[in-house]
């Protein structure tokens, strides 16, 4: 789900929409620091007796108050959000690169014609950038494979938030199984080295398009 928060919110900064600036710096933070810095300031915020959960009893929704990291039910949800927080931000910068190549002349002859918002997002802006779109998509699958920092920081890959990189880690380091944890890593080359395939093939087609 990176990439369409991501293109949204390229596109609201694009148009310089009101309070875009707050919106810029509230998802490009995140890329300056270190993911192991962005895993732990989050998981003092929703640990159980973290700022989150001090935060809603103090405004009266003591309902609401839950261990977000030690529930199955909510701790990979709470780790989905961390991590598209962190990241969506890289690939805004990337989408909005691709957005100030659009001329201002085709904005201001869509005007003329009467396109609206909608129609100018798609048959403007989603051609004109669709070779960006798709290269972000094989991107964030490629970083999904690899995912690591955001579990294995905030719960240790517990309470039903282990990634594959992380029971990867921990059969090569606390199971001492280190073949197992060897053919794994050759299986994640492989699932890699396929979605960096299909990169260059999609490259390819759309340079020839």
């Amino acid at each position: 789900c990176h990439t369409p928060i991501a293109l949204l919110m390229a596109v609201a900064i694009n148009t310089k929409c009101k309070g875009y600036r707050i919106f810029k710096a509230l998802f490009f933070v995140p890329t300056v620091f270190p993911l192991t810095a962005v895993g732990l300031m989050w998981y003092f915020i929703f640990m159980p007796t973290g700022s989150f959960n001090s935060l809603l009893e103090v405004i009266g929704l003591s309902d609401l108050v839950m261990p977000w990291l030690v529930d199955p039910a909510t701790a990979m949800n709470t780790i989905v959000f961390v991590n598209v927080w962190a990241g969506v931000g890289y690939y805004m910068v990337i989408i909005l690169a691709g957005l100030t190549t659009i001329p201002d002349d085709v904005y201001e002859a869509a005007a003329i014609d009467g396109a609206n918002a909608w129609q100018r997002f798609r048959y403007i802006i989603l051609p004109s950038i669709k070779t960006i779109v798709t290269l972000n998509l094989i991107l964030a699958v490629s970083g999904a494979l690899s995912a690591f920092e955001m579990p294995y920081v905030i719960t240790d890959g517990g309470f039903g938030t282990s990634t594959y990189f992380v029971l990867m880690n921990k059969i090569a380091h606390t199971n001492q199984k280190v073949g197992l944890a060897s053919a794994m890593a050759v299986v994640l080359l492989a699932l890699i080295l396929l979605v960096t395939a299909v990169q260059k093939i999609v490259e390819r087609r759309m340079d020839s398009d």
